[in-house]
């Protein structure tokens, strides 16, 4: 069993000599991608006679890999929508709105820090990558004295009652946006990276304030309803508007959990 696109011929190839059953689940094709592989389509059909059965996250995905030479195709959706998030620790929320920057990258913190004003309510800034805490940190140190803003590491403060809360540790995201009323989805406004899971802010209910660039992740939000996509310039007005933002929520769930079980 083979998870997304890792496609390698002997892989497949010996699998098959050896007798075994194969299958490619939560099948994807991005549309980044989408183009280097009709390059070099006769190498993957090679790839796809040695396959028996496929489940792809979307009808697009669908297609494009019969376009490849894929057979026996089915559409599930995503995976990810089978392992729904688990709070693993309840954290105190502060009073006011709470805005989360989920998942941040290099000059994602400085846009979101140019638009924001502590009248807005509370920022939680978590950073994708630990290398970066430092950097980050100093960014917002940078900034308070121009916004006139206190700002705090969480490791040292352990509560989010500063304006600005830098979350310097792994594995609280989760518990964050249970306590999240807006988040800013990160990786979505730097080009090449195509966004960050929207079904676990969704799960919370939190409104969902994201970039453009999604293309990793479409099929995920195809089951979110209520998120808001926004050009980078646009950051300050909607949130200067939050209470007009819709509540997102999750639809389509609950349909690909028994497949899995099926095939575990």
């Amino acid at each position: 069993m083979v998870v997304e696109a890792e496609l390698w011929y002997m892989l497949f190839l010996v699998s098959k000599i050896k007798g075994s059953k194969t299958i490619l689940i939560n099948a994807r094709i991005s549309d980044a991608s989408y183009p280097k592989y009709k390059k070099t389509s006769f190498l993957y059909k090679h790839i796809f006679a040695n396959i028996d059965k496929i489940y792809a996250q979307s009808d697009t995905d669908k297609q494009r890999l019969l376009e490849l030479g894929a057979k026996n195709i089915e559409v599930i959706g995503n995976i990810k929508l089978a392992n729904l998030p688990k709070v693993t620790k309840v954290l105190a929320k502060p009073n006011g709105t709470v805005i989360t920057v989920a998942s941040s990258h290099d000059t994602e913190e400085e846009l979101v820090l140019k638009a924001y004003d502590k009248t807005m309510g509370k920022l939680i800034v978590v950073p994708r990558h630990p290398q970066r805490f430092d950097s980050v940190y100093e960014l917002i140190k940078s900034y308070s004295i121009s916004k006139d803003f206190s700002y705090a590491r969480y490791t040292q403060s352990g509560n989010f009652e500063s304006d600005v809360t830098l979350v310097d540790c792994m594995g609280e995201l989760i518990n964050i946006y249970a306590i999240s009323d807006v988040v800013v989805l990160c990786g979505s406004f730097v080009t090449h990276l195509g966004g960050h899971n929207p079904i676990e802010p969704a799960f919370f209910g939190c409104k969902i304030i994201s970039g453009e660039t999604i293309f990793n992740q479409k099929s995920l939000f195809e089951s979110v309803h209520g998120y808001t996509l926004i050009k980078a310039n646009e950051l300050k007005s909607i949130l200067e508007n939050i209470d007009n933002l819709p509540n997102s929520k999750l639809e389509n769930i609950g349909t690909i959990e028994p497949i899995i079980k099926e095939l575990i």
